[in-house]
């Protein structure tokens, strides 16, 4: 059984549903062989990393940066992880209600040291909340477990 973890902060009732969507997704019923573990970033630690084999992260833009949560997650867990998890899958949803590049990059710096490896292109979700950002993050979690549990990553 492989394990994806999912480290998603959730400070509103609209980013809650995100990391609800994406938890659903990667459980959906067709994959077999995959167990989901979500966790909030002050939550989640070296440790969870350290057991999984795949991550996706979600982070809200907070003054153009990544979430201080996430950013925490990174600074409690980037030394303990580094050597043992190279290569770890990962992927990245963004809710950004401006244009959530500064969070992109901070996120992907923190990943080109970690050098963990990207499953597809950070997802960033801009602008006013649209409904439509429930539906694009339950298929990344979806398209990443089924990944996951067909041996493709």
């Amino acid at each position: 059984m492989k394990r994806l973890l999912i480290v998603a902060h959730a400070p509103s009732p609209n980013t809650l549903r995100l990391r609800e969507a994406a938890a659903r997704g990667a459980r959906h019923p067709d994959i077999d062989d995959v167990e989901v573990v979500v966790k909030a970033p002050l939550e989640a630690g070296p440790e969870d990393v350290l057991a999984c084999d795949a991550i996706l992260l979600g982070t809200t833009e907070n003054l153009g940066y990544m979430s201080g949560a996430l950013k925490d997650f990174f600074d409690r867990s980037y030394y303990a992880v580094l050597e043992e998890k190279q290569g770890l899958p990962c992927a990245l949803y963004i809710r950004a209600g401006h244009d959530g590049t500064g969070t992109r990059r901070a996120v992907e710096s923190i990943v080109t040291g970690l050098r963990w490896t990207w499953v597809q292109e950070p997802l960033t979700l801009r602008g006013e909340w649209q409904d439509g950002f429930v539906d694009r993050v339950e298929e990344l979690g979806l398209y990443f477990a089924a990944g996951l549990d067909g041996g493709i990553l």
